[in-house]
């Protein structure tokens, strides 16, 4: 495969209308684009015409939006149905408690999901909360990563309150005590971390544990900071990705490759490093 897209949300009905709902214009205003709604066929077409495995993220969020959650169940017979296109993340709420923990456990084992999605705006918590560490134990003993958003987010941009979404639980900072509490724990970083970009990398230098994800923005518009990282120091815990559907592989690769990155430092970004973190 040419690539791993290591930050996949579904374009389908399910997620779109019935997840986002009132987020999704916003969603949509704030990357100028836009997203016909499609069905998890079209997108495996899609992906594999692009020879490039995408890893599909659940989505729970009841507790802090108020919204349906997109259930792992769904995602897992995504990955079901095509399994040369996706692998699948599973999402679990964290005000959920024990409930939580169990779910994840039962989509790791019995669904086959490969990690834990959390995003910390939307769901509402601090992620250094002692409260939750149940869950990163959880993700430790399996033996699978836990993906939590970082910096801003497109979700609610441009609303009045921001669709109540608030951007400091997203502060890469808090991953580093997650970080140093799990030294076992695989943590990825989410998107390039803005505002907050210099202490993503901070984390990431410092805690080798934690992976840099590059999805949300085009290579086009990262710092001369994080470019000098992506292509050097942290080669080997970078990841590839694009939040499709806002982001197309095609549209990420032209303009990463502007960087002329040598062929094996965008082996390692693109695939080799998934591969090595997901045990492909």
């Amino acid at each position: 495969m040419k690539a791993i897209d290591f930050h996949v949300h579904l374009a389908t009905h399910e997620w779109i209308q019935e997840s986002l709902g009132p987020l999704w214009e916003a969603t949509v205003r704030h990357f100028r684009t836009e997203v016909p709604v499609r069905s998890i066929d079209d997108m495996a077409e899609e992906f594999r015409s692009e020879d490039v495995l995408g890893v599909l993220l659940a989505w729970d969020a009841e507790s802090g939006m108020g919204l349906p959650p997109l259930t792992n169940d769904y995602v897992a017979g995504c990955v079901e149905k095509h399994p040369d296109a996706f692998v699948g993340f599973a999402s679990v709420d964290p005000w959920k408690g024990k409930a939580a923990v169990a779910e994840l456990r039962r989509a790791i084992t019995e669904l086959g999901l490969r990690g834990l999605k959390l995003h910390p705006g939307c769901q509402q918590f601090a992620p250094n909360d002692h409260r939750f560490y149940d869950l990163y134990a959880t993700c430790a003993e399996l033996g699978v990563p836990a993906l939590f958003h970082t910096g801003t987010t497109g979700l609610g941009a441009g609303l009045p309150g921001g669709g109540g979404i608030k951007l400091g639980y997203c502060r890469p900072i808090l991953l580093d005590d997650v970080a140093a509490d799990f030294p076992q724990l695989q943590i990825v970083a989410a998107h390039p971390s803005w505002p907050w970009q210099d202490e993503m990398l901070a984390v990431a230098q410092h805690k080798t544990n934690v992976w840099l994800e590059l999805s949300g923005w085009s290579p086009r518009l990262w710092s001369p900071e994080l470019t000098k990282a992506v292509l050097g120091p942290q080669q080997d815990r970078a990841l590839f990705g694009t939040d499709y559907p806002f982001i197309t592989f095609p549209k990420w690769l032209r303009a990463f490759r502007a960087y002329e990155p040598a062929a094996e430092v965008e082996e390692k970004i693109l695939v080799g490093n998934a591969r090595r973190l997901l045990h492909l």
